[in-house]
């Protein structure tokens, strides 16, 4: 069992002034940490369900995923800056400092902020909206941890959420 670490996140969010839509994790696996950047476990599902709500190729290599994600006005971050965490685990989450989004918010004119699961929705409301008094929007989690939704159902959440937002982009 390893034990409790405090952690800061150090990769940058993915965005720029042409980004509609915010997806929110917690804060980086195990996975994406080693390999800076997000949604780096190969069981997460999230490149898999962007890939096909966007009619796409799924891209591999970290470039191919920010280019996906500017070019599909899309922007990714995670609630938490820093915290104390047993591995990838978010139940375990405790000593929580969020992100500052105000330079994001600023920089961008998001139509909407979505949370990729519970755990990064509820914190968000804990900490973050108080802040901003931005709404959020909860979808079920892209982690392999989500057994109970699989990737056509995934996709279709996801696509229905971007379809209504985004009008399909």
């Amino acid at each position: 069992m390893q034990e409790f670490k405090n952690i800061t996140h150090t990769f940058e969010p993915v965005f720029d002034e042409n980004s509609k839509i915010l997806i929110l994790g917690t804060f980086p696996s195990v996975k994406s940490r080693e390999n800076h950047f997000y949604y780096g476990h190969p069981q997460n599902r999230f490149w898999k369900v962007m890939a096909a709500v966007m009619d796409s190729t799924q891209p591999q290599t970290i470039e191919e995923k920010k280019n996906f994600l500017l070019e599909n006005h899309i922007a990714v971050w995670d609630v938490i800056h820093s915290c104390s965490i047993e591995g990838s685990s978010d139940s375990s989450i405790t000593d929580v400092v969020p992100n500052d989004f105000a330079e994001l918010f600023a920089r961008t004119h998001l139509l909407a902020v979505a949370a990729n699961g519970t755990k990064a929705y509820e914190l968000y409301q804990k900490y973050v909206y108080p802040v901003t008094k931005r709404g959020i929007i909860k979808m079920p989690s892209t982690s392999p941890a989500n057994a109970a939704w699989n990737l056509a159902r995934l996709t279709a959440a996801y696509r229905e959420l971007f379809e209504k937002i985004c009008d399909g982009r």
